[in-house]
C-alpha cells in the first residue's frame, strides 16, 4: 500500500507526501537508420550503439522488500532490445511509416516495457542514448 505522510500543517494547509519506488535498468543495442526527410547527413544511412534507460515506479514492496526484481525488469528490456537489435529500423513494421528518430525508439520501448508490467509497477520514462552527449526521455503525461 502507498504511505502516506503528514509533513507539515499550518491552518487550513496540510501538505501530503505519497512514497513510491523508482527503478531504472540500463541496456544497450545497436541499429542502423535513416532519417526520412532530413535535410543533412542523417538522411543517409547511418548507425548508432544507442543506450537505453528505463524507469519503472512501484507503490508497494514485495515480500522481498522489492517494488520489481532487478532482474526480471532487465529481461522485459532486453527482450524488447532483441527485435531493434542489429537491424535497420526503418524496416521493421513499427517504423514502417514512423520516422525511426530517437524520440520515437523512445515511445516504441516505453509502449512495449508498459504493457509487460505488473499492476504494481507503472511505466515512468524511458531515455534513449545516441551517444555520449545526446538522450531523448519519453514519459507519458498521467492527468
Amino acid at each position: 500500500m502507498t504511505e502516506l505522510f503528514v509533513l507539515q500543517t499550518k491552518p487550513s494547509l496540510v501538505i501530503l507526501n505519497y512514497y513510491m519506488f523508482e527503478l531504472t535498468v540500463v541496456e544497450s543495442f545497436s541499429a542502423a537508420h535513416s532519417l526520412r526527410n532530413y535535410q543533412g547527413p542523417c538522411e543517409k544511412l547511418h548507425g548508432h550503439n544507442f543506450k537505453v534507460e528505463a524507469t519503472i515506479s512501484c507503490k508497494n514492496l514485495n515480500k522481498l522488500s522489492m517494488g520489481m526484481d532487478f532482474k526480471e525488469i532487465k529481461q522485459i528490456l532486453k527482450d524488447i532490445l532483441k527485435k531493434l537489435d542489429h537491424t535497420f529500423l526503418n524496416e521493421l513494421p513499427y517504423f514502417k511509416h514512423i520516422n525511426p528518430t530517437s524520440e520515437e525508439i523512445a515511445r516504441f520501448i516505453h509502449a512495449e516495457m508498459k504493457s509487460r508490467l505488473s499492476n504494481n509497477c507503472k511505466m515512468k520514462c524511458v531515455s534513449v542514448w545516441e551517444n555520449d552527449k545526446s538522450k531523448v526521455t519519453y514519459t507519458e503525461d498521467e492527468r
